[in-house]
């Protein structure tokens, strides 16, 4: 009998003459089910696409390494430049200092982050140059004291190419009337955008300038490294780090900017546990059902009991019963999930047309559409998931099923 509970218990979800009551229930649950697992599919498609465009355009000006002195910077930079090269899987060097500053202008201050580079090593070693909407990178290099700044703090602070900004650093200046911190005015010359964070603080001045403005006597805060891939950087960077002397730090950028990755592992998960509840009270819809029916074939199974079939195989006919009905939802959910997750930019785009409106305006959000990136593991999870919550809810049910004495049922037939 226990071979024949599947097909019984198929039988019972799929039949037409259910109390109509029960099919109205045993369909909403099923829609539950749909929906909860569609709209799992499909968030965490997006969050799969929002990391991966955020590590895209964060990385874009973050370097795969980089070298600093445990001391107080590095003096002899370029041959310790000309060592790192030479190293396996290391494809590009820069050097680079940085220093907190205060950027004024007549109409604003706004705190940022000074970074002076060398523009033809740094074009090797971030996508910076390509970044550039406005100006040219090299235009550092001109002549006199210039800037490059980003795009949102250049509009914070109200400046555009051929503006000047005073910069104010953390360094004092020694006069005959006292101390003061060391200021000085420097003219815009580019702006670049890469539509994450960094556009509205990050600053950029050449090495001379950094040095000058910085007081640093020729040395440079470390080094930035682009390795030949961004995976394999951790790798390539622990290799670096064995050869280079103890009075140098290697790090690479799952160290520097682990911390805003982690937060974003983080969201997903718990956004994926939120809409797990959802599945889970579709998933638990299916105990009204499974009582119903219960309540509803008690004569079905006392018959089936005095024909020798066994408590397990009762309970194996309802836990296929409750598996149906929610199989059916699962696998509708999937595909549906798969489909918006896959076309989500095209729909997108529809209803913005539609509508006549851009739902993601870029000059309010980094980014202008909603990215999507379906992963098959993903979708397995959520469909084993399912399955198990799934499972879990028909067993109550089940296990009553199988306690009900035929004696006590066919007494009154």
């Amino acid at each position: 009998m226990l071979n024949y509970a599947p097909f019984i218990g198929i039988r019972y979800s799929f039949s037409r003459k259910r109390n109509r009551f029960t099919s109205v229930i045993a369909t909403v649950s099923m829609l539950g089910m749909v929906l909860g697992v569609a709209s799992l599919i499909v968030v965490l498609a997006v969050m799969n696409g929002f990391a991966g465009e955020l590590r895209g355009r964060i990385l874009s000006l973050v370097p795969h390494g980089f070298v600093e002195s445990t001391g107080e910077g590095v003096g002899q930079w370029r041959d310790l430049l000309s060592d790192i090269e030479g190293m396996e899987g290391v494809v590009a060097v820069s050097p680079y200092i940085t220093e907190k500053a205060i950027l004024g202008t007549a109409y604003m201050q706004r705190g940022a982050v000074i970074t002076a580079i060398d523009p033809q090593l740094e074009s090797k070693v971030s996508g910076l140059a390509n970044a550039m909407i406005t100006g040219d990178l090299q235009s550092l290099e001109n002549g006199g004291f210039n800037v490059v700044l980003g795009i949102s703090l250049a509009n914070i602070l109200r400046v555009g190419l051929g503006d000047y900004v005073d910069v104010t650093v953390p360094r004092l200046t020694v006069t005959p009337l006292g101390m003061f911190p060391r200021n000085k005015r420097l003219q815009v010359t580019g702006l670049f955008e890469i539509g994450a964070q960094p556009d509205a603080f990050q600053a950029y001045v050449s090495l001379a300038t950094g040095q000058k403005l910085l007081g640093s006597k020729g040395r440079v805060d470390g080094l930035q490294i682009k390795t030949r891939d961004l995976f394999t950087a951790p790798e390539i960077m622990r290799g670096v780090a064995i050869q280079l002397p103890d009075t140098y730090s290697v790090k690479d950028w799952s160290q520097t900017q682990g911390s805003l990755f982690s937060a974003v592992k983080l969201e997903k998960l718990m956004v994926s546990l939120l809409l797990l509840s959802v599945v889970a009270v579709a998933a638990f819809n299916i105990v009204s059902t499974l009582v119903m029916s219960v309540a509803e074939k008690r004569r079905d199974i006392a018959v089936l009991r005095t024909m020798g079939a066994r408590a397990g195989g009762i309970m194996a006919i309802f836990v296929a019963h409750g598996l149906a009905l929610s199989g059916v939802g699962i696998t509708v959910g999937a595909v549906v999930g798969v489909f918006l997750a896959t076309n989500i930019a095209t729909i997108i785009a529809a209803l913005e047309r539609a509508l006549g409106m851009k739902l993601f305006d870029p000059s309010v959000y980094f980014i202008s559409e909603l990215p999507a990136e379906l992963q098959s593991f993903d979708v397995a999870v959520v469909v084993a998931a399912s399955v198990l919550l799934s499972l879990l809810a028909t067993l109550y049910p089940a296990w009553r099923a199988a306690c009900i004495a035929p004696a006590e049922v066919l007494r009154y037939e």
